[in-house]
């Protein structure tokens, strides 16, 4: 599926989603009724829709037959790709860059669609961790490159606003597949353009 704007739609707001964030407001006892939460509801249950909308969307659409033959054989990456997630413990935003590398093996992908890969498993209840290696196996997988490389730093709200409070931790995360797994030049060369 392509990426829908929930919000120029209003038909499209999932009823269900919207009456359990109603029930939310009022068993925290706030007046699901008062005016400035009366919206409320249909903001939040739009704002949740959008920010899982990776649960719709068709990897092979995202790619959309941009695969392309071409002989270049050395490293490509896209760098600072920012992403927004909701981790799944807390359903608390966590958010950043990604940095994606690949060693093409006859094929190259367009480079927009790298991001719209991140963003299409990024937008789902996720932890860092397997957002890293998800995203690493998509390439490897809609590619099949000698080797791929993705590097995720963020910073989770579910540190910083509760729990242990601290505003300027981040998370690394990285997961190396093929060559930048097995030669520790490549994987070098790979983290020094970063």
């Amino acid at each position: 599926m392509v990426s829908y704007n929930y919000e120029e739609d209003s038909g499209a707001v999932d009823e269900v989603i919207q009456e359990h964030i109603r029930n939310l407001i009022k068993h925290i006892g706030e007046d699901p009724e008062r005016q400035g939460l009366a919206k409320t509801p249909t903001r939040a249950t739009l704002a949740i829709q959008y920010l899982t909308q990776g649960y719709q969307q068709d990897i092979q659409e995202i790619v959309n037959e941009a695969i392309f033959d071409e002989q270049y054989d050395d490293m490509i990456t896209v760098k600072d790709i920012e992403f927004y997630s909701l981790c799944e413990h807390h359903i608390l935003p966590f958010f950043g860059k990604c940095h994606v590398g690949y060693l093409p093996n006859k094929k190259i992908i367009g480079l927009s669609k790298i991001p719209r890969l991140v963003d299409a498993f990024a937008r789902r209840l996720q932890i860092q961790e397997r957002l890293t290696y998800q995203i690493a196996q998509i390439v490897n997988e809609v590619l099949s490159p000698r080797g791929v490389a993705v590097v995720m730093e963020a910073q989770h709200m579910c540190m910083m606003i509760r729990g242990v409070e601290k505003q300027h931790s981040s998370t690394i995360t990285n997961v190396m597949l093929g060559a930048f797994r097995e030669d520790n030049a490549t994987r070098a060369e790979f983290m020094n353009s970063l």
